[in-house]
């Protein structure tokens, strides 16, 4: 232990700064765009039109059934092949890692986002269903203005306790030979044989971060069941 060096993270923190934005940026989009078509999915498994809730159910049973590695590998790796396949071209599109990253992303989390706000729709009284019904809205501008404004406040809790998940799970990227954060972290942690120094500094901001947001999650839970 009296050999570890930790002034390589203040020689190295531009760096490793640069790693954590793009963590933090690639977890917004995925959040944002995972919860906007997880909505879409939920609304469709719970459509009575039967074709639509059998491929939305089908999306989501068939993305939570693989791991996440596999999704990022498949996309990025077989996809091309597959478009070159079907299209006919000479070569493979060359998609890249960072857009292929945020397209798997987005497609995997959208399943679990999914799930949550199914729950969530599930959880509002029918009643309020058939009172939309009732003044002439249909299916989807009930679910636009009455249903999912609620469904979405019942649900935020657990929506940030999935995007804290998804926050870790962007680390898998670096295996793309993108930098994020960790990635930056085993660049550097390579290149000056600092690995002891990297993965703890990379561990100790996990840890802060992710349970400061465990912590905002657990209280707005705590404030959105008083308002109950």
């Amino acid at each position: 232990m009296s050999d570890l060096d930790f002034d390589v993270i203040g020689r190295t923190l531009p760096y490793l700064m640069r790693g954590l934005q793009y963590t933090v940026q690639l977890t917004l989009v995925a959040a944002i765009g995972g919860t906007i078509f997880g909505t879409l999915l939920a609304m469709a498994r719970l459509s009575s039109f039967k074709p639509l809730a059998l491929f939305a159910s089908g999306y989501v049973n068939l993305m939570r059934s693989l791991p996440l590695l596999l999704v990022i590998f498949w996309f990025y790796f077989l996809v091309p092949e597959l478009v070159q396949s079907v299209m006919g071209w000479e070569r493979p599109p060359q998609i890249g890692a960072e857009r292929s990253a945020y397209v798997t992303f987005i497609m995997f989390q959208a399943a679990y986002y999914c799930e949550i706000m199914r729950a969530g729709i599930q959880s509002i009284s029918t009643g309020q269903v058939g009172a939309a019904y009732a003044v002439g809205l249909n299916y989807w501008q009930a679910m636009k203005l009455i249903i999912l404004p609620q469904a979405f406040r019942n649900m935020l809790p657990v929506l940030l306790t999935q995007t804290i998940v998804l926050f870790q799970d962007v680390s898998l990227v670096s295996l793309l030979n993108v930098t994020d954060f960790v990635g930056a972290a085993v660049k550097i942690a390579q290149r000056d044989s600092r690995v002891v120094e990297m993965y703890l500094f990379v561990a100790v901001v996990y840890f802060v971060l992710c349970y400061a947001l465990s912590y905002m999650a657990k209280r707005l839970g705590q404030r959105i069941a008083i308002v109950r």
